[in-house]
């Protein structure tokens, strides 16, 4: 059995997107007989514990560069997977020490030392990694993007149910809530779509989740999701969502929904505005002195725009199939095998 080690960041300004989607492939990696073991910082094992409580773990105090080389050089793995945009091809190479290893980038912004890298933005190419990462094979694009498997199999249904009047509401801000942001947006659905039913995934940590909690107790419309494991089923179900456009982008194409996606750091940018001119969503970045009144234009488009939203469905749908946890497997999976024939 492989033992595969994965170093994904989180913490209040990161998210918790990085450990999410390093989970889903790392579940991938299980069902093809690997074991994982994730370096786990508190920002990290408070994930860990509420998303997967029976993986492996190594409790660290930090992730910074120097702890992690100092704490994987004690440690057995056969290979590694890293989802840390603070780390580059010096820590890389010093963790994975010539065994297999796997990048996962948004960024293409520093060198990088993987055996493979994936980067599932829109507008990625290629020559974006040509100096970066010469000697790796790249893995580009939405097709790569890794998505839970549960969302495949709703993919179907979702997709015939789409075109109806919207009356569910998916708020997905990512489930640290930087800056409090799912309260403020909760708060302008609220104001301005009353007969809307929110649907509001926030994490246990979250800043927004005490207000939140309050107003959901006497408001029955809003229903607050707590670290729930159910995001398939709440994106299935939902007619509109905004969300952070982090890595549960991917996500909600896969399902065809009809979103605002929010843009709460810079390295999302790029992927929101090339799905954005792809017709794929509405964006908004938070961080615009206007973000109150462009939040306000999107949304409205999204509920009153019955072609607007058939044509997000059917644009979205089309760039992400929700199969790329698969392939990234699929990929990794013989680098592991000829490592062990060494």
């Amino acid at each position: 059995m492989s033992r595969i080690l994965f170093i994904a960041n989180a913490g209040p300004a990161v998210g918790g997107g990085h450990v999410m989607r390093s989970l889903t492939l790392a579940a991938a990696l299980t069902e093809r007989g690997a074991e994982c073991l994730f370096l786990a910082d508190p920002a990290v094992e408070a994930i860990l514990a509420a998303f997967a409580p029976d993986i492996g773990r190594r409790p660290v105090a930090d992730l910074s560069a120097d702890s992690i080389v100092a704490t994987t050089g004690a440690l057995a793995f056969e290979a590694v997977v890293f989802d840390h945009y603070g780390l580059g091809r010096e820590t890389h190479e010093a963790v994975s020490d010539g065994r297999p290893s796997l990048v996962l980038d948004d960024l293409a912004d520093r060198p990088l030392g993987g055996d493979l890298v994936l980067d599932s933005g829109p507008h990625r190419t290629a020559a974006d990694y040509a100096d970066l990462a010469p000697k790796a094979r790249l893995l580009l694009g939405p097709a790569y993007a890794p998505v839970r498997p549960a969302f495949a199999v709703l993919r179907d249904s979702a997709l015939a149910r789409r075109g109806g009047e919207p009356r569910r509401v998916l708020v997905s801000m990512g489930l640290t809530d930087v800056g409090g942001i799912t309260g403020r947006v909760v708060e302008r659905l609220r104001r301005r779509f009353g007969d809307a039913e929110l649907d509001v995934v926030i994490g246990a940590g979250a800043p927004s989740r005490k207000g939140l909690s309050r107003i959901a107790a006497h408001d029955g419309r809003l229903r607050l999701h707590v670290d729930t494991p159910d995001m398939a089923e709440l994106t299935a179900a939902a007619d509109l969502a905004v969300g952070a456009a982090g890595s549960a982008i991917w996500e909600r194409c896969v399902l065809g929904l009809p979103s605002v996606a929010v843009t709460l750091a810079e390295n999302q940018r790029p992927a929101a505005k090339a799905l954005a001119q792809a017709g794929a969503l509405l964006w908004v970045d938070a961080e615009a002195a206007d973000f109150d009144t462009a939040f306000d234009r999107a949304i409205t488009r999204l509920f009153i725009d019955r072609e607007l939203r058939r044509s997000l469905t059917e644009k979205s749908a089309e760039i992400c199939d929700g199969l790329g946890t698969a392939r990234v497997a699929e990929a990794f999976w013989p680098l592991l095998a000829q490592a062990a024939t060494v």
